[in-house]
């Protein structure tokens, strides 16, 4: 019976030992969080580049208005996107209005805020897109750092418009 007991006493004490490790680890936030984040694009475009194909062929890039509103308590962010009408979009970030746009890894949705893309301000911009002026619509997969990712449809708006 002795040599039972002894057998059994190290795994329990190393599974208690494990277990008040775990629970320290994730009582100090080591654990992340487990607080849902839900966002809502509640405007989305991407104007047209030009009102001939000609003209907009000459034009390299696409900028975007998007809209998105985190309905949760905690911060998020965009950090990507892509289209199929896209090589590639990067996100830019204006210091100041007349600043230029710079190249940035994230866009940060602030707890229960907004985040609002354009053009003069911080955007997506679709590099070297393929023809879209066309279409009634150009689908844009965003994705979050928390909440995931999301498909969305943005319509295709005259040049310059919302």
């Amino acid at each position: 019976m002795r040599s039972l007991l002894r057998a059994i006493a190290g795994p329990v004490i190393c599974a208690a030992v494990v277990t008040g490790l775990l629970a320290a680890w994730a009582g100090t936030g080591g654990g992340g969080t487990l607080t849902r984040v839900r966002l809502q694009v509640t405007q989305a475009a991407v104007p047209m580049r030009a009102f001939t194909p000609r003209a907009a062929d000459a034009i390299r890039t696409a900028t975007t208005f998007l809209t998105i509103q985190n309905l949760s308590g905690t911060p998020d962010e965009i950090v990507a996107a892509r289209s199929p009408f896209a090589r590639r979009i990067v996100l830019t970030q204006r210091t100041g209005p007349a600043g230029p746009p710079a190249q940035v890894g994230a866009l940060v949705i602030p707890a229960h805020g907004i985040l609002a893309l354009a053009p003069a301000g911080d955007d997506l911009v679709l590099q070297q897109p393929s023809p879209y002026e066309s279409r009634a619509t150009v689908p844009l997969t965003l994705t979050f750092r928390h909440a995931g990712t999301v498909t969305i449809d943005a319509a295709v708006t005259g040049p310059g418009m919302p």
